[in-house]
Parts: structure tokens; sequence; C-alpha cells
């Protein structure tokens, strides 16, 4: 069992690497997870993991943890409300300005998990290819953990994955049964570029996004930390873009610096002024 000491000294670390902020009685979450990870690093409990977090540990060891802490689920297609705006109103708006400026439409998912949400985005572009008119889409995927990025470039999902929110269609399309399981296909592959990134890190070399999906993260961060990664996105944002957040999450006593666009059904946040512009 974690004792009481561990558990807050586990809380602060998590905090500090990875923005995680982990609330009271998830003993058993750390329990379920950092207990295989201990023995896979070769303590015999997750009390000497902590000893040794505790010490000065190899960095591997630290990422190893968070790792662990913040992979989530995720789905093709998941909650199909903020794909089908994408594809019938951001998406051609971002298309609209990019041809202005001779430029690519930009897309950013800002926490891909195993690459579902990139992945259902490509193909949306791919399926919109011709209303687009020759404007190309760039895709960047990060994620904190390095064994989730590796798996979403890989582009390799088992069935159980591909039956989940992916339209049979998509599918026969875009993917390849194998002994391994379904590979995507390279073309949809290239449109996207995966890399490890931590939130909590400036976002410098990255450019200006059309469009920044980060659905279902902020839940995890205390406000101090959901304010700082939001202005800092906001940044990040070409005029008139736009963030798409998850369904139970907003900005309401976090950040003045967006504002809901209550056009829409999904939970699309732009810059105030641009909010009112279009009102």
């Amino acid at each position: 069992m974690i004792t009481p000491d561990e558990y807050q000294f586990l809380q602060s670390l998590l905090l500090k690497q990875s923005g995680l902020s982990l609330g009271p009685g998830k003993e058993y979450l750390l329990e379920s997870r950092l207990g295989p990870l201990a023995a896979t690093f070769g303590f015999t409990s997750i009390t000497a993991l902590v000893l040794n977090l505790r010490g000065r540990p190899p960095q591997a060891t630290v990422k190893a943890v968070c790792d662990a802490m913040t992979t989530g689920e995720t789905l093709f297609f998941r909650d199909s409300t903020p794909f089908n705006v994408f594809r019938d109103s951001l998406l051609p708006e971002a298309a609209a300005r990019a041809r202005q400026h001779l430029r690519p439409v930009r897309v950013w998912s800002a926490a891909c998990s195993t690459g579902q949400e990139p992945y259902s985005l490509a193909m949306i572009a791919d399926q919109e290819a011709k209303r687009l008119n020759g404007i190309r889409v760039e895709i960047v995927a990060t994620d904190f953990s390095s064994p989730t990025v590796a798996r979403a470039k890989a582009g390799l999902f088992n069935q159980f994955e591909v039956q989940r929110g992916l339209p049979i269609q998509f599918l026969l399309k875009y993917f390849t049964k194998t002994e391994q399981g379904y590979r995507i296909s390279p073309e949809l592959q290239a449109r996207i570029r995966f890399q490890e990134h931590n939130l909590l890190n400036a976002f410098g070399g990255f450019g200006l996004f059309d469009v920044i999906f980060i659905r279902n993260v902020l839940i995890y961060f205390d406000t101090a930390t959901k304010k700082d990664v939001l202005e800092r996105l906001a940044r990040q944002l070409t005029p008139g873009g736009c963030i798409m957040l998850g369904g139970t999450e907003n900005t309401l006593g976090v950040t003045s610096a967006l504002a809901r666009d209550q056009r829409t059904p999904a939970p699309v946040y732009r810059a105030p002024g641009a909010v009112t512009a279009a009102a």
C-alpha cells in the first residue's frame, strides 16, 4: 500500500514534471500503474521505487513514472461532434484563409495519445481534398509519453481499436490487414509529423496553427497550469484560428485569452476579438 507520505511525494513529482494534478483518493490508480513499472525497473515495491525517486534517479525513471500516469484512452473520431465541426466549418474557414496567404492549413493534435485523433483528422482532410482545391493540410501530433508517440507513429492498431469509432468505409480505404494488426496507409502517415512534447515546455519551433485540438487534457491540470498552457496555446494561433477543447472543459475562471464560439455545438475557443467580430 502507498503511504500518505509517498502519495504526497508522487503528487508533487507528477505536477512538477507533467502538469498532472492528482487529487485525493487516487492511491488505487498509482498502485495499479506503478506496481508493474516498479517491477520493470527491478524494484521490489512501489516504496522502493519512491525511495529511488527521492534521490537522484535517472531521468528515464522519472519520465517512465510520468508516462505511466498520463497515458490515456482514446479512439477514432472520439465524440463525433468536434470532427463534424472540423470538417464542415473549421477546415473550410482555415483553407480560405490559407489560400489568401499561399500557405497550407496547419492543425495541431496537442495530446495525440496513440494517434487515433490525428489520423481521424488526416482522414477528414483526405476526404475533403476536392473542396480544399489544392490546399495542403499539415498535421502536427504531440504527446508527453515517448512510448505512446512511438505507437502512434507506427500506425498499427488491433481489431478492438479499429472497431471503436472508425467507419467501415474508412477501415477499408485507409487500413491494410496484416499479421500484426491493421496498418494505416503510408499516404495518411505522411500527412502527420509525430513528436514527443511536454505541454509544460515552450512551444518554440512549432509555428502557428489554424486549429489546435487539445481535448480531455486540461481536466488533469490545476488552474494555474491550465491558465499557462491555454494562454501559450492562444499565442500559437493564426489570426482567426481556434482551439478545440474537450466536452467538459472550458476557460471560465481560468483565462480571458480565449472565449467560446457560440456559433458551433463543439467546444471551440477563439481570441475574444475574433469571436466578437464573427458574432
